[in-house]
């Protein structure tokens, strides 16, 4: 039995693909109008809640601004980022790794365990037994799976111009298609904020190891 089932590492780096192409388009397109308002409409700059910097070419695609080609890119990403989801959700659920490994258990939610977690992640110890990922892990990986990545899906399909007369519920749903901008924006930057650290426990926890196992499966 492999520690990373094939489905699993090929949904990780489609996924990181996907992502990384969908942060930078996002990007350029944030670059078109740099305030972020709630509701339904939103133009007029003492109507923001929040003046977005201006992003540099370095951290946008394509290099330069341009609105029309990011846009493009956005969406040329998102089908594979979106059908890619779906399958690892029925992946997981088919060979049991999101019972097995990710959904966590009544005792794990008990204060001094959660405590223990943490201890143990500020002193770098990240060996746990009987399961394959501790409750901090757990917790991060369903949080990202299970609402942080799907509301990416919803919250972009609520902003795209093509879903006003196709499913206007959906604006709806967020209380109007500047609050989903807005929540597409946050969600995006904490997407990035779990990219940034998950990189970091890899880097601290032995990356040689984590990366020859998620490209070849490794031992269970």
């Amino acid at each position: 039995m492999k520690r990373h089932a094939l489905p699993t590492r090929l949904w990780h780096w489609l996924n990181l693909a996907c992502i990384t192409g969908l942060f930078m388009s996002g990007l350029n397109i944030s670059n078109a109008h740099r305030r972020l308002y709630w509701g339904e409409w939103g133009f007029a700059p003492e109507d923001a809640w929040l003046f977005v910097p201006r992003f540099p070419g370095w951290m946008t695609i394509p290099g330069h601004y341009d609105l029309a080609a990011a846009r493009d890119w956005h969406v040329l990403l998102a089908w594979p980022f979106a059908i890619g989801l779906l399958f690892a959700w029925a992946a997981m659920m088919l060979n049991g790794h999101f019972r097995r490994d990710i959904m966590t258990s009544t005792a794990e939610w008990r204060p001094a365990a959660i405590w223990h977690d943490i201890v143990q992640h500020l002193r770098l110890d990240f060996t746990h037994h009987g399961s394959k990922y501790n409750f901090l892990q757990k917790l991060a990986y369903g949080a990202v799976l299970g609402i942080l990545l799907p509301l990416m899906i919803a919250t972009g399909m609520a902003i795209s111009p093509g879903m006003d007369s196709a499913w206007p519920w959906l604006s709806e749903m967020f209380a109007g298609r500047q609050s989903a901008r807005s929540i597409h924006f946050l969600t995006a930057w904490a997407i990035f904020a779990f990219f940034v650290i998950h990189i970091a426990l890899v880097l601290l926890s032995g990356p040689v190891r984590q990366i020859r196992d998620m490209i070849c499966g490794g031992e269970a």
